[in-house]
């Protein structure tokens, strides 16, 4: 036999093998299907890429013992914190419908307590947010911990680089966690002159090769900065010029952010730290990092985390509840729309129950295959009366959830399959009517600035489009 014969031979075999594990891992089948098809479409691909990016993530060694650490940590927290309610039972007695499953729902998936002494201020797009993030940062009197998933080498970036350098020279303790593939361009010295200044810089998941590795698909996507254990933020905004409005192809960028004053801090400060230990290998118990906190409001929030490391999806779960438990309104804002298909039937189910269900997604792209993966879903999502937009005034990055008229979410979790089962996301869910009187303003003023998707229209779409969105569908399930 020659050698290209030998070769051929161990590729199919090889291809069985891979195509066996996939099977015996019980997968949704749509996703078990899409690997099977990718290996035998494209067997040298789908070998390699199964082999780097489509193991079985929460089956692996290092996210079990993560999350056995941070449960660990989180249910010491809650013992310490006696201001913390924990009775599900309560809840679903006080508070009926979608308050009553959400709230029990995450304190039993993600351990997260409900917290009532909130106060939180919701920021629009990239100006606002790192106004209030770099007076938050030149005010800080003890701490500054910061995670993010890109920080890039740009006005904004070098601004809040020396904004921390100045307070690590100070005096005020800085830890930065920054994920290893988002910030994959940004230069050795970047990081390195923060070192230099005395801050603590860890890359989460590093790399060898940022375009390939078994690491490359976890993906730490959240957005998070603690200032003194007294003044928190999330949401959908990274560190770079883009956010400003200055890429010339995208333009305008429309984005969410929050800002959190009060206990909900201790689950995020929770978060952080558990996630320092994960990089650092230091484990912070310290009291110093959850000061008491004076009485800030009364809004209701609870913090949520998942990953791979996660036992369960518990945002996706929480996105699941909002829109089977809703009785009046479902309003969503995504840059991008791949759903698997427990969300795809809940989104149409709630439309066709007759709940006014609303998306609004980019009408330009930043990844081209998504974005006709996320048109895809368009015409079955239409059909069953979901009403769909597109944002016309540039890019809209934000992440949100509005649904009847006390229920938020403000986050880092996109409407797709990634942020639900790979990515390391952390979103706010805000149980409060004056927040959702906010967000459900800016959402119909986001759609003035959208236009909307009409069934008939799409239906005339031209082939080239119904190619491009069949073929980024084959996809979806492993983008």
């Amino acid at each position: 036999m020659s050698i290209l014969s030998y070769l051929t031979y161990f590729l199919a075999v090889l291809t069985i093998l891979i195509s066996i594990i996939i099977v015996m891992e019980n997968r949704n089948p749509s996703r078990t299907m899409a690997w099977l098809l990718v290996l035998i479409l494209l067997p040298v691909v789908g070998i390699f890429f199964y082999l780097y990016i489509g193991q079985n993530h929460r089956k692996k060694k290092t996210f079990i013992k993560k999350r056995k650490h941070d449960y660990e940590v989180l249910r010491q927290l809650l013992q310490e914190q006696a201001s913390f309610s924990q009775n599900t039972y309560i809840f679903k007695q006080a508070f009926k419908g979608l308050r009553g499953r959400l709230i029990p729902l995450l304190m039993n998936n993600t351990h997260s307590p409900i917290t009532v002494n909130n106060e939180t201020k919701i920021l629009k797009n990239g100006d606002n947010t790192y106004r209030e993030i770099l007076d938050a940062i030149r005010n800080a009197k003890d701490h500054i911990h910061m995670e993010y998933f890109i920080i890039k080498e740009s006005k904004i970036g070098f601004e809040i680089q020396q904004a921390l350098i100045e307070q690590a020279t100070a005096g005020i303790k800085v830890r930065l966690i920054y994920d290893a593939v988002g910030c994959w361009k940004a230069k050795k010295e970047f990081f390195t002159a923060m070192r230099d200044a005395g801050i603590e810089v860890f890359a989460f998941l590093p790399v060898s090769i940022p375009l390939f590795g078994s690491r490359l698909n976890y993906r730490n996507h959240r957005k998070i900065l603690i200032i003194d254990g007294k003044i928190g933020f999330l949401g959908g905004v990274n560190i770079g010029d883009e956010y400003l409005g200055k890429n010339p192809r995208l333009g305008f960028w429309r984005d969410t952010h929050l800002k959190i004053k009060g206990e909900a801090l201790y689950v995020l400060q929770a978060i952080f730290l558990m996630d320092w230990y994960f990089v650092s290998g230091e484990e912070i118990d310290s009291i110093r990092y959850f000061p008491k906190q004076s009485h800030c409001g009364e809004q209701m929030i609870q913090i949520a985390a998942s990953g791979p490391d996660s036992y369960w999806e518990s945002i996706h779960q929480a996105y699941f509840t909002a829109l089977t438990s809703a009785t009046q309104k479902v309003y969503m804002v995504s840059p991008y729309l791949i759903p698997d298909e427990s969300i795809l039937v809940a989104l149409k189910t709630a439309a066709i129950s007759g709940i006014d269900v609303r998306i609004i997604l980019p009408g330009r792209y930043d990844h081209k295959t998504v974005f006709w993966a996320s048109r895809s879903h368009f015409m079955e999502l239409l059909e069953a009366g979901v009403k769909i937009y597109e944002y016309q005034k540039g890019f809209i990055h934000s992440k949100i959830v509005i649904a009847d008229n006390n229920f938020s979410s403000i986050g880092t979790a996109n409407l797709d399959i990634r942020s639900f089962s790979l990515n390391f996301e952390v979103n706010a869910f805000i149980y409060d009517t004056d927040v959702n009187r906010e967000m459900t303003i800016d959402f119909l003023l986001d759609l003035e600035d959208s236009k909307e998707i009409m069934l008939e229209d799409h239906k005339k779409r031209g082939v080239s489009y119904r190619v491009k969105e069949s073929l980024a569908r084959l996809f979806s399930p492993i983008l």
